[in-house]
C-alpha cells in the first residue's frame, strides 16, 4: 500500500513472537459529532449553520516524510450527522493559494493533487478502512484498505464539493449511511483518522497524529467516532445496464460490417443487515471503456496481470487478501475474479456476522472457460462454475485468522484450493502473518490427479526509522489455482530486507532511504539455488519528488539452467511544477530469453519507461508515455527484439461529471496502432453513460495477386468498433 502499509523488511521474529503480547489500542477520547436536523448544502462553502455549531479539530501533525512535525499550513476539520448521512468539512489554509495543486479531472485521478482524506473504520474493529479522498475542487477518489493493501478500484456513492479561496480551500463531504457497511447498534461506533496532503511541499499529515513508534499503521491508530439515533434501513439497489456494440473487420483489404450486438445486464444488492450484503447479477457488464495500457507481452515467465473493473466483483474484494501475500511473490492472489471471463449469472454474499466474523462468498457461471480448447480430451461445452468462500475471524488490534476455499469446474475436471491464513499483531511495531494452502487438480478424461501446497510466513517490523522484513515462501511443483494469479510454482524462497530512513536537516532533501534486500530461492525441479542481492538509495524531495538508484547482483533458474540477471536500475518521479509531472524507470543488465521449444539462453538489454503529464488548464490535460524493452543475445551479439509502446492520453474534463478523451497507442513490435475516442458521463458510480469509438491499424496492405496481406509503409485499418453503454443506479 502506497503510504500506510508498505512492505517492509526484518529481524528474527520467533523470540519476539513468543515473548510479546498482542497490541493494545490506546484509549482515546471519542469524537462526538453534532447531530443536526438541518443538513448543510454540499457546495464547498462553509456558510451553513451546522458548521458554526459543529465541533472542530485542528493541530494536524505530519507522518510523511517525518512524524510529529506541525503541518506548515493549518487545517480545521468539522464533523456532524443526521439520521441518514455523515457530514464533514475541511478548511485548509494555505499561504500560497496560487500554488495549490488541483484539477477538474475524472474520478479516482486526483493522486498528484493536493487532497484531504477521511479514513473510516466503520466497524471500529481495526480490520479495514473506507478512505474518501477529495481534491480542492471536490473531485473524488475512494478506496478500501486492509493491513496489507489498499484497493483503489472501489467506488462508493457519496457527495463532495470544494472551492479555492483567498485563504486556501474549503471542502464539504456527505457520506450516506447506505454507502458504507457498519454494525448497527446503539450507539454506532466507528474509528476515524483525518488526513491532508500538500503536493508541492511533499507533506502528509493527520489528526489525530500517528505515533512514530508504530509507523504509518492507520488501522490501529484510529480514534472512536460515536453516532446515536441513526436511521435503521435495509439497503436495496438495482443497477440495470444496456450496452450496444458494432464492429467491422477487414476482409480482403476492405472493412466489412460484422453483426452488431446489444445486451442487457442487471445487478442487484440487498442488505440483509447493515453489515451483510447479498449481490446478484445476470450478464454483468465488463465496464471497460478504455483499452488496457500496453504492457510488454513477450519474453515473460509469468502471465500479464490486469485489474478487475466489473462493479459486481468489486464490493468486498479486500476480504480476499490473505496473510503473507508479498508484492511480487510467487502467489499473487488466490481469488482474482478476472479469471471469471464471461459470467452469465453470479451471486455474492459479503460482510460480517456478529462483531468478529467476516464472510465473503462468490458463485459464478462462466460461459467462456479458457482452460481447455475444443479437441482437448477434457473440453466441455458447458459453462465453467467458480465457487469461492472466505472466512475471517478478527482478533485484537488488526490481527485475524481465516480460511479460504475456491473451486473451478469445467465438465468433470476441477481445480480446488483450500487453506488457512492469518495475521498476528505482536506489538505496535511488528506483525507476523502466514498462509498455508493446498490445491488439487482432477480430470477423469486425462487421468490427471495432482495436488500441491503453497506456504508463506512473513515478519514485519515498522517504525519511523526502520522497516525490517523476513519472508519465507514455499510453492510446490504441482500447486495450481484456476481462480487466482500464480507467478511461479516449484520454488522455495527465503527473503530478508532492511530499510533505514534518515532525516537530514535540509529543506531540499526531506528524507534519505537506504534499502538492502537479499533473497535466496531454491528451484525444486533442478535443486539449484538462485540469489538476489540488492542495494538501493532513495531521496525523497519536495514537489512529491523521488529519485532512487540501485544495483542488483542476481541470477535465476529457468528450465534447469542458471542465468545471470544482475543490473543497474534507476527510478525517478516529480510533480515538477503545478502543471508538469514526470516519471522515469530504467534498468540495464543481464536477461534471460524465456523459451520452451528450444533451450533458453543468456542475453542482456535495457528496459525503459517514462511518462510526461501536462495540465494545460484545470480542465485540459495530456500525457505521453513510452515503454522500451530489448534483448541482445550474448552469444551472437544480435538484438533479437526491440519492443516499443507509445501512448498518448488527452482528456478534456468539461465538468466533474463529463469528459471527452482521446487515446492513441502505437506498438512498434506488432506495428500496430490503436485509437480510442470516448465521451463519458458519470453522475455517481453506477449512473453512467459512455459512448466510444475505436480503430486498430497495422502496417499492411492487401495483395490481390498473393491473396494475402503484406508489409507496407502506411497503415491499414483492420478493425473498427463503436459502443454505447448506459446504466442507472436505483437506490430504494
Amino acid at each position: 500500500m502506497r503510504r500506510r502499509f508498505a512492505a517492509a523488511a526484518g529481524i528474527p521474529a520467533l523470540l519476539l513472537f513468543l515473548s510479546s503480547a498482542s497490541a493494545q489500542t490506546t484509549e482515546q477520547q471519542p469524537f462526538r459529532p453534532l447531530k443536526t436536523d438541518t443538513p448543510p448544502v454540499i457546495d464547498g462553502v462553509l456558510d451553513d449553520e451546522v458548521w458554526q455549531l459543529a465541533p472542530s479539530e485542528t493541530g494536524f501533525k505530519t507522518f510523511y516524510p517525518d512524524y510529529g512535525i506541525d503541518m506548515v499550513e493549518n487545517t480545521i476539520v468539522y464533523y456532524a450527522y443526521d439520521r441518514e448521512n455523515l457530514y464533514f468539512a475541511y478548511r485548509c489554509l494555505d499561504s500560497r493559494p496560487d500554488l495549490i495543486k488541483t484539477s477538474i479531472t475524472a474520478r479516482d485521478r486526483i493522486r498528484p493533487d493536493d487532497w484531504i482524506c477521511i479514513n473510516l473504520d466503520t466497524f471500529n474493529d481495526h480490520q479495514s478502512l473506507f478512505a474518501f479522498y477529495t481534491n480542492p475542487l471536490g473531485i473524488q477518489m475512494d478506496s478500501r484498505a486492509t493491513a496489507t493493501s489498499e484497493d483503489a478500484s472501489a467506488d462508493f456513492v457519496w457527495y463532495s464539493a470544494g472551492q479555492i479561496t483567498d485563504e486556501g480551500y474549503t471542502i464539504e463531504v456527505q457520506i450516506p449511511f447506505k454507502s458504507i457497511r457498519f454494525s448497527y447498534r446503539e450507539p454506532v461506533i466507528m474509528g476515524v483518522i483525518f488526513e491532508r496532503y500538500i503536493s508541492r511541499l511533499s507533506r502528509g499529515g493527520t489528526y489525530p497524529a500517528l505515533d512514530p513508534r508504530h509507523g504509518p499503521n492507520f488501522l490501529t491508530q484510529t480514534r472512536p467516532l460515536i453516532y446515536e439515533d441513526i436511521k435503521h434501513y435495509r439497503l436495496v439497489e438495482v443497477l440495470p445496464a444496456v450496452t450496444y456494440g458494432a464492429t467491422s473487420t477487414i476482409n480482403e483489404g476492405s472493412l466489412d460490417s460484422d453483426d452488431s450486438e446489444s445486451s442487457f445486464s442487471l445487478t442487484g444488492k440487498v442488505g440483509i443487515t447493515s453489515h451483510l450484503v447479498l449481490d446478484g447479477t445476470i450478464n454483468p457488464d465488463f465496464s471497460q471503456v478504455e483499452t488496457d495500457a500496453g504492457q510488454v507481452d513477450i519474453n515473460r515467465r509469468s502471465p500479464l496481470f490486469f485489474q478487475e473493473k466489473r462493479p459486481f466483483f468489486l464490493e468486498g474484494r479486500e476480504y480476499f487478501d490473505f496473510g503473507a501475500r508479498a508484492d511480487g511473490g510467487f502467489l499473487g492472489s488466490v481469488v482474482h475474479t478476472r479469471t471469471i471471463v464471461d459470467p452469465s449469472v453470479g451471486v455474492k454474499l459479503t460482510g460480517k456476522i456478529g462483531d468478529r466474523n467476516t464472510i465473503a462468498t462468490i458463485y459464478a457461471s462462466d460461459e467462456y472457460p479458457q482452460t481447455f480448447d475444443a479437441g482437448h480430451p477434457a473440453y466441455s461445452p458447458d459453462p465453467a462454475n467458480s465457487m469461492i468462500f472466505r472466512y475471517k475471524r478478527s482478533l485484537s488490534g488488526d490481527s485475524f485468522i481465516g480460511g479460504l476455499f475456491t473451486q473451478r469446474d469445467e465438465g468433470d475436471a476441477f481445480n480446488r484450493v483450500v487453506g488457512v491464513d492469518g495475521l498476528i499483531r505482536l506489538n505496535p511495531e511488528s506483525r507476523l502473518s502466514f498462509h498455508a494452502f493446498g490445491s488439487q487438480d482432477e480430470d477423469p478424461a486425462t487421468l490427471l490427479d495432482t495436488s500441491g501446497r503453497a506456504l508463506g510466513l512473513d515478519y514485519t517490523y515498522y517504525t519511523r526509522d526502520w522497516m525490517v522484513n523476513v519472508l519465507l515462501q514455499d510453492v510446490t511443483d504441482q500447486f495450481n489455482t484456476e481462480t487466482g494469479y500464480l507467478r511461479r510454482n516449484g520454488a522455495t524462497r527465503y527473503q530478508f530486507g532492511v530499510l533505514k530512513m534518515l532525516y537530514p536537516e535540509s529543506d531540499f532533501i526531506l528524507r534519505t532511504d537506504l534499502l538492502v534486500h537479499t533473497i535466496h530461492t531454491r528451484d525444486h525441479p533442478s535443486a539449484l539455488w538462485e540469489r538476489y542481492n540488492a542495494l538501493d538509495g532513495r531521496l525523497m524531495l519536495g514537489r512529491s519528488s523521488m529519485v532512487q538508484l540501485g544495483y542488483v547482483m542476481s541470477n535465476e533458474i529457468f528450465r534447469g539452467f542458471r542465468f545471470e540477471t544482475q543490473g543497474l536500475r534507476v527510478r525517478a518521479s516529480s510533480q515538477f511544477t503545478k502543471r508538469l509531472a514526470l516519471n522515469l524507470s530504467y534498468r540495464n543488465g543481464k536477461k534471460i530469453r524465456y523459451t520452451y521449444s528450444t533451450d533458453p539462453y543468456q542475453g542482456n538489454g535495457t528496459d525503459l519507461s517514462g511518462s510526461v503529464v501536462y495540465q494545460f488548464t484545470d480542465h485540459l490535460s495530456s500525457s505521453l508515455s513510452a515503454t522500451y524493452s530489448e534483448f541482445i543475445n550474448d552469444a551472437t551479439s544480435v538484438k533479437e527484439y526491440d519492443y516499443q509502446i507509445y501512448r498518448s492520453r488527452n482528456t478534456y474534463q468539461i465538468n466533474k461529471y463529463l469528459f471527452i478523451r482521446a487515446v492513441v497507442q502505437y506498438n512498434t513490435f506488432y506495428e500496430e496502432l490503436t485509437t480510442d475516442l470516448l465521451a463519458s458521463f458519470t453522475y455517481i458510480p453506477g449512473t453512467v453513460v459512455h459512448i466510444g469509438y475505436g480503430s486498430l491499424y497495422n502496417r499492411l496492405k492487401w495483395d490481390g495477386a498473393l491473396m494475402d496481406y503484406v508489409g507496407a509503409d502506411r497503415f491499414l485499418e483492420m478493425q473498427r468498433g463503436f459502443f454505447f453503454k448506459a446504466s442507472y443506479l436505483w437506490r430504494l
